[in-house]
């Protein structure tokens, strides 16, 4: 089985607060019944300098 995979992405925030948001949200229960590994990514974009961070 292939693993879910949750992304949010943020706007000059760092990314480990994405990751939060993604958990404080519980986004994952939506998934409750997959049964498979549940991948969470946060994206930073930083607007300065186009770049971005995981």
């Amino acid at each position: 089985m292939l693993p879910a995979l949750i992304v949010e992405l943020k706007w000059d925030t760092p990314s480990e607060g994405a990751i939060r948001q993604i958990k404080d949200r519980n986004y994952p229960a939506v998934l409750q019944d997959y049964g498979g590994e549940i991948v969470m990514v946060g994206i930073n974009y930083h607007s300065k300098t186009k770049s971005h961070c995981r």
